[in-house]
């Protein structure tokens, strides 16, 4: 058995391919500094990656229309099963955020290949690998979150998940929202990592037309720009805030608790303090 692992150097595909080595499971990384090496944009760096590959862990690019093309090939090349990084509620996002995860699930679906979809909340290590980040460090997060709660996920668990998915049976054509085990506010887990740093940091709610311009002031695409502050709209349904059981369905266990993420990574100092 051989797994390629696409974004292998992202939060949730480094994790993927460290879970999988431990496993004692054949990995091929898919990322453009890989060998071979694999990039959504150059569909000729496709072949190489898909060949001899049984099991696809697929995070899908920003980008809608590689998507159904890479499939179709992997197919071709003999894969059997995929594993889709999808973002929670992906089928009420109706345009406002994520289109190429909608667009990679129901290509999968179709694909004839064995199939199955994680849908992920806000992961909590967007507080420290680059989302919100230099925000939270500078000692200020301004986000149009509102006071719904988000069930934050711990990577570790979504990278947990994706493993067993790959690697056994019994999971095929299943959709399983992982979250974590209670929702907290943006303004609750800015508190938390402050009391665990002992820094100052603050949270303050400010429109979407603010984040945007934000976003822009920092260079982001506006297709980027765009999809950020979609992403905060579909929060702000509230559809999102009730914690969900995939990560028991799968492991067995509770998710890991936001507390226990702060702990493990922040308290008593910052990610880039050590």
């Amino acid at each position: 058995m051989t797994i390629l692992v696409l974004a292998a150097t992202g939060k949730t595909g480094r994790r993927v391919v460290r879970g999988l080595r431990e496993r004692g499971v054949e990995v091929r990384a898919g990322s453009r500094k890989a060998d071979p090496p694999f990039d959504w944009s150059d569909p000729g760096s496709w072949a190489d990656v898909v060949r001899g590959v049984s099991a696809v862990y697929l995070v899908a690019p920003e980008e809608v229309e590689p998507v159904a093309p890479f499939v179709a090939q992997a197919v071709a090349a003999g894969v059997s099963r995929f594993v889709v990084l999808s973002g929670r509620g992906a089928d009420t996002y109706a345009g406002r955020f994520g289109q190429s995860m909608v667009e990679a699930e129901r290509v999968v679906q179709a694909s004839g290949a064995e199939w199955s979809v994680i849908r992920a909340n806000n992961f909590s290590q967007n507080f420290d690998e680059d989302l919100w980040y230099a925000p939270v460090l500078a000692g200020r997060l301004a986000l149009p979150a509102g006071t719904v709660p988000e069930p934050f996920v711990d990577v570790e668990d979504v990278a947990a998940v994706a493993v067993a998915l790959l690697t056994e049976d019994g999971h095929s054509g299943r959709v399983y929202d992982v979250t974590g085990p209670e929702g907290l506010t943006f303004a609750d887990a800015v508190a938390r990592i402050s009391a665990a740093t002992g820094r100052p940091i603050s949270y303050s709610e400010i429109t979407g037309a603010d984040y945007a311009a934000d976003l822009r002031a920092e260079g982001l695409p506006e297709e980027v720009v765009a999809s950020l502050v979609g992403m905060f709209e579909v929060i702000a349904d509230g559809t999102l805030a009730r914690p969900a059981t995939g990560v028991r369905e799968v492991l067995g266990r509770e998710p890991v608790p936001f507390a226990e993420y702060v702990a493990r990574v922040w308290g008593p100092h910052t990610p880039e303090e050590g």
